[in-house]
């Protein structure tokens, strides 16, 4: 188990490049909320968006998960457990008003990334107000 990474896995790292190229910057592994003991892979703070790429296994993907062969109670209830502080972190976010994203790592990461730069482009059109999302500026 020591040689999983915990982060800047490779679908991490495909899906954060992309963001870069189109010009979003952003803070890697780091808590959304103070209080939260919870890092966020990719964290947007203006835009309160925490983006989380979730290995299929670790994470108990619907499509990919297998259950493990050995020790099953064991692998059972840490990924049960994984499962609920997941929707658990989503719900303390969500109350927090932050949106959280979870990308499978085996999404295709220029999808994945698109839903992250229309979350992103999407809060700086509704914080702008009517002048700036219509092209305008204000002054004028």
């Amino acid at each position: 188990m020591q040689g999983n990474k915990g982060r800047d896995t490779e679908p991490e790292r495909q899906v954060r490049s992309i963001l870069f190229q189109n010009g979003l910057r952003y803070r890697v592994n780091t808590r959304p909320l103070e209080a939260l003991r919870r890092t966020a892979d990719v964290v947007f703070p203006g835009a309160k968006i925490a983006v989380f790429v979730d290995g299929c296994y670790w994470h108990g993907c619907p499509e990919h998960y297998r259950p493990a062969r050995e020790n099953v109670q064991f692998w059972h209830a840490k990924i049960e457990g994984n499962k609920a502080r997941d929707a658990e972190t989503d719900q303390l976010l969500a109350e927090g008003e932050w949106q959280s994203i979870r990308i499978w790592e085996h999404e295709e990461p220029q999808t994945a990334a698109l839903r992250v730069i229309a979350a992103v482009q999407a809060t700086r059109v509704h914080t702008a107000g009517p002048e700036l999302a219509a092209g305008r500026d204000a002054r004028s």
